[in-house]
């Protein structure tokens, strides 16, 4: 058996089909897939995302030990606004993809749940020398309510600076009251806000987000929305092998005089050249899938490239996916389906967002 969230009762009460995800019992959806993709485009999705780790990091050294830590710099935001990052190791590749949330005085860290113990053993690992207090946050759950409708909805259900939160914070900011952190942010390219907050109110939310209307949504529409928005996943698309230049994250390194873990790897490449992340949208029949080859025009009798992570578009009603690709790949490529070779335009994602086709061929 699976680690569990204070919803899980709540995901049978709602008809989930609960699989294992990074060692946690959690719905892959509650009946049809497209359905919650659809409607978390046109109306309002709900989804327990309790699963992610939820780390605090206080003390005088915490400013130094995140600027020395992560490859994106703290620096960059002030106190009640958020900022994506990667966690890289010494030869640049990707521990894992966080958000970190900047407080007064401290800050919050959310990392993904199938890298938790890595990345709680890498920050202990570099905390000698800072005067920083690691702590993490089992007690609290969290809410990603995302679509066109959702804040609208959220807010309704809410009173106070909880509400007055929903409707006035900007992208990547959030605002605290009591034991609940609201951040207007999210993983599927719709608007929305993601609620830490504990366990009991969490239950308590979903039921009433549920009664109004919102659809309770699975980890298998949360990967098609996300990759129809254009952004990774860990473990797909970039790991401890890729570093953040090769995986279309090359806007969220700050390569000043700080001396972060795995810059130096980071400058090499920029200077000598790597592979990159592009879209491909296939306009004929077929489904792109993970690890099948890509081949350049005029390029080598192997595959060039590799698909990272594909699935069927439900908004475009056709295959998309994220590829490795040699430099500056442009034009069609050739995607091998099944022993057969189909051709593939190379885009810039996003693919879509706010229901609408918004990918651009390059």
């Amino acid at each position: 058996m699976g680690h569990r969230t204070a919803l899980y009762d709540a995901h049978l009460a709602a008809g989930g089909k609960m699989v294992d995800f990074g060692g946690w019992d959690m719905p892959i959806n509650y009946g049809s897939q497209i359905e919650e993709h659809h409607a978390v485009r046109q109306h309002a999705g709900v989804f327990d995302v309790s699963h992610m780790t939820v780390v605090d990091i206080a003390g005088a050294g915490a400013r130094d030990f995140l600027r020395h830590l992560l490859a994106n710099d703290v620096d960059r935001v002030t106190p009640g606004r958020a900022l994506y990052s990667a966690m890289l190791n010494d030869s640049g590749g990707v521990i894992d993809d966080l958000i970190a949330y900047k407080r007064d005085n401290d800050y919050r860290l959310v990392v993904n749940c199938a890298t938790r113990e890595t990345d709680l053993a890498w920050m202990e690992k570099h905390a000698g020398g800072f005067a920083v207090d690691i702590r993490e946050r089992a007690d609290l759950a969290m809410l990603a309510i995302q679509g066109p409708q959702a804040r609208s909805l959220v807010a309704g259900l809410l009173s106070g600076a909880r509400a007055e939160a929903v409707n006035t914070l900007k992208v990547f900011e959030f605002a605290e009251d009591g034991e609940w952190m609201i951040a207007r942010t999210g993983y599927t390219g719709e608007d929305g806000v993601e609620i830490m907050l504990p366990g009991n109110d969490a239950v308590t939310l979903w039921g009433q987000l549920l009664d109004e209307g919102v659809a309770p949504i699975g980890l298998g529409a949360r990967d098609t929305l996300r990759l129809e928005a254009g952004m990774n996943l860990y473990g797909n698309d970039m790991d401890e092998s890729i570093t953040p230049w090769e995986a279309n994250m090359g806007w969220t390194l700050v390569l000043n005089d700080r001396d972060f873990v795995g810059r130096q790897p980071l400058l090499n490449q920029q200077q000598n050249g790597h592979g990159e992340l592009g879209g491909l949208v296939l306009e004929g029949k077929g489904v792109l899938r993970a690890h099948q080859g890509v081949h350049v025009p005029g390029g080598s009798v192997g595959p060039d490239g590799e698909i990272t992570s594909g699935t069927f578009s439900p908004t475009l009603g056709k295959a998309v996916a994220l590829a490795r690709l040699p430099a500056g790949t442009t034009g069609p490529v050739d995607v091998e389906i099944r022993n057969k070779r189909l051709n593939a335009p190379v885009v810039r994602a996003p693919f879509a967002r706010n229901g609408k086709a918004t990918y651009k061929p390059l």
